[in-house]
């Protein structure tokens, strides 16, 4: 049973880092083609920078996900062996700093802390 599983989990193993690969490449593209017509448009470049500062980390965090998704797919269902689970602990602790550093840059504030009720 475990080898008829094996190459389907593998498959959307890849499959899901594909998409997190892809992701974070299109944002990339994206927020380019972003900066690019704002400056041309004469927008002010500082303003331009902050919005796409804010989608790209968007895009990176959720670029993240879907990799982290992949390797835990990756680990459980095709090698579950104690040193894949430890590079998996290691990776996914990695991305999860990666996550929370850009989700206070991008909020400013930790994803825990409650919006302030200030006008």
């Amino acid at each position: 049973m475990n080898e008829l599983i094996k190459p389907i989990a593998e498959a959307v193993a890849m499959s899901v880092e594909a998409v997190g690969i892809t992701v974070i490449g299109l944002v990339s593209f994206y927020v380019l083609g972003l900066f690019v017509v704002q400056a041309v448009r004469g927008r002010d470049l500082s303003a331009a920078y902050g919005e796409v500062r804010q989608v790209l980390g968007r895009g990176i965090l959720l670029g993240l996900e879907f990799l982290v998704a992949a390797d835990i797919i990756h680990t459980v269902a095709v090698e579950l062996t104690f040193e894949t689970v430890g590079v998996l602990a290691i990776i996914v602790l990695i991305r999860t700093f990666l996550s929370f550093t850009l989700e206070l840059e991008l909020k400013g504030r930790w994803p825990w802390q409650q919006t302030s009720s200030r006008p």
